[in-house]
């Protein structure tokens, strides 16, 4: 996990705020924390709680709420949903796309899960071995791949004959 077990979720948030500098005072900043949380779906006033005390689509919102308290355009998600059951990983999708909405971020996805890229993303690159080999419209590109690869790589999450 990407939160420090020795931490509190107001420390671990707060953290990226005093690194960059946002809010002038400790107060402010806790607030914003807590807005954070909100926009994430969490209640603000788990700010003294620890990670293991959260299941874990809560600690992925935390750590959703962790990036969004400093107010980006652009995130970065490495399989953000791959270790949450179906139920969970379609509430985060649909907090993703809330957040992209309502902040105009961008997100840089990397996921193995095409079912996920296909919810989520406008445009797709598929990578071999390390090198692209397809890349465009997500729906283009999972509706007619044009490589054996990315070929191969639909009909296994799609069960397609």
């Amino acid at each position: 996990s990407s939160l420090n077990p020795r931490m509190t979720i107001g420390q671990i948030i707060e953290e990226g705020l005093v690194v960059n500098r946002i809010g002038a005072t400790r107060r402010e900043r806790i607030e914003r924390v807590r807005q954070a949380l909100v926009s994430a779906g969490m209640p603000g006033d788990i700010l003294s709680r620890f990670p293991h005390e959260f299941s874990g689509g809560q600690r992925q919102r935390i750590a959703i709420a962790r990036a969004i308290a400093l107010e980006p355009e652009f995130i970065l998600l490495d399989e953000p949903t791959s270790a949450l059951d179906l139920s969970v990983q379609a509430q985060i999708i649909d907090l993703l796309r809330k957040l992209q909405d309502e902040r105009g971020l961008s997100y840089l996805f990397i996921s193995h899960d095409l079912k996920v890229v296909r919810a989520l993303c406008h445009r797709v690159i598929v990578m071999q071995h390390g090198k692209i080999v397809e890349q465009g419209p997500v729906d283009e590109v999972l509706t007619n791949p044009k490589t054996a690869y990315t070929e191969r790589l639909v009909r296994a999450a799609f069960d397609v004959a």
